[in-house]
């Protein structure tokens, strides 16, 4: 199938990727305050992604959801605030609906809710009621890395392997009893509905839900997926797993080539909408889609020229977004990137390129 890759893209680090709930509208966010949230559209399912709108901002943006419709935008970033543009008819607006005391590094929408959650390096989670501006502010167990929603659901990835679970109904709850537009709150405790040990043993990169709800994956940067489920019976057959990995050889200290495996982290990871199977992406710059039930890969891409820094499938499954850009695998991270290796790709899927495999038989 086909690949386009957009234009007038950022000239550095590329956070984050998203496709909006109508999959006509592409969001981009970096670490170019210049260029910090891009925003392509199509006029229709036949026609070329094209920029629309070019947004700047304070500093780098790390992340950003579409909200209720394709014209507002939520984004997170090193200024520390949560906050929505509306992007409708060519203009561009911000309202700041939470600060923190350090950056805010992921967000997400709940439809289902109408609630905006973001997490912040200072150990918190925000929950922001869309329609009122109303939030609190919860007191986590240790420094968040990635946060993925399902209907009724929030997954949030910690340090020390902690992993909580809120249901959101009680997060919304919680919002209309204690909540406030006061620009800084101090957080509240709030038991979640699950608490559980990463099976991961390294730090997340990446987390994202299974679209029937049941459980989610996450990666780390030691080269491994976990996969797990909600339920505690179900979730016996938890699991994880290694990828992105490369064989090389090096030189012992007896003069000897010895072979060594190179790991690159999980960057990205992102659940096909229709035949629940996903998508990793890793610092070796390859693209693999794996099934979930049935623990095969489905197939590999050809790598890219860059480390991929985030994936997101369309809302019908018909598309794939990637991004792309020097992941500082190589040591490099006093050097500026290099703008030609800044790429954001759309992958055309075909009808079964994400449909799952049969389990092998024993």
């Amino acid at each position: 199938m086909s690949v386009l890759e957009l234009s007038q893209l950022p000239t550095d680090v590329i956070s984050s990727v998203v496709f909006s709930p109508d999959s006509n509208t592409l969001g981009v966010s970096s670490w170019d305050k210049d260029r910090a949230i891009l925003i392509y559209r199509r006029s229709a399912s036949s026609a070329p992604f094209e920029l629309s709108s070019t947004i700047a901002a304070n500093g780098p943006i790390l992340d950003l959801c579409f909200g209720a419709n394709d014209d507002d935008v939520y984004a997170v970033g090193l200024d520390q605030s949560t906050a929505r543009y509306s992007i409708s008819g060519g203009a561009e607006s911000r309202e700041v609906l939470s600060s923190s005391s350090k950056p805010t590094n992921k967000v997400a929408y709940s439809r289902e809710h109408k609630a905006v959650l973001s997490i912040s390096w200072n150990c918190t989670l925000h929950i922001h009621d869309a329609d009122s501006k109303q939030y609190i502010v919860l007191q986590l167990a240790a420094k968040p890395f990635a946060l993925s929603l399902t209907a009724d659901k929030a997954v949030v990835t910690m340090a020390e392997r902690k992993v909580h679970v809120y249901a959101l109904a009680d997060l919304k709850t919680l919002v209309g009893q204690a909540g406030s537009t006061a620009g800084m709150q101090q957080p509240i405790p709030a038991k979640p509905w699950q608490e559980r040990e990463s099976s991961l043993k390294f730090m997340t990169r990446a987390s994202a839900t299974m679209p029937d709800g049941t459980g989610f994956a996450a990666s780390s940067i030691e080269g491994r997926v976990g996969v797990e489920w909600f339920d505690e019976e179900a979730n016996q057959k938890m699991y994880a797993f290694k990828c992105h990995r490369d064989k090389s050889t090096t030189v012992n200290a007896e003069g000897q080539e010895v072979p060594v495996d190179i790991i690159y982290p999980v960057n990205a990871i992102a659940f096909h909408p229709i035949h629940g199977t996903f998508a990793t992406g890793g610092g070796d710059g390859v693209v693999a889609l794996w099934d979930a039930k049935t623990k095969r890969r489905i197939r590999q891409y050809p790598k890219l020229p860059a480390s991929v820094a985030a994936m997101d499938f369309s809302a019908d499954g018909k598309m794939l977004a990637i991004g792309i850009s020097p992941g500082f695998e190589d040591g490099k991270e006093e050097d500026m990137p290099d703008p030609e290796l800044v790429k954001v790709y759309i992958r055309e899927m075909g009808e079964s390129e994400a449909k799952g495999k049969p389990a092998k038989e024993k």
